[in-house]
């Protein structure tokens, strides 16, 4: 799932994927020092075990739904132009 993200990322905001991954990484660790542990360990099982389901998807579908592209707008906003 994470690499996933790292992709729609890079794709939505015209990033390169290692940009991206360091974009979803910040993101992810930002969000995590929000939260309750144990809700952190959640979002870590969620990431890697592929998400909440195994459906696969079609080709240009969004596999994170509406939250990935607005995941995806909010840090093209703050990456734009850091290549």
């Amino acid at each position: 799932m994470a690499n996933e993200i790292v992709k729609l990322v890079a794709k939505k905001a015209n990033l390169s994927e290692p940009i991206a991954q360091i974009a979803v990484d910040t993101a992810l660790t930002a969000l995590k020092g929000k939260l309750p542990p144990a809700v952190g360990g959640i979002l870590d099982t969620f990431l890697s075990s592929g998400g909440a389901t195994s459906k696969t998807t079609k080709k240009d579908e969004n596999p994170l739904g509406g939250l990935g592209d607005i995941a995806a707008s909010a840090l093209g906003g703050l990456l734009k132009g850091k290549k």
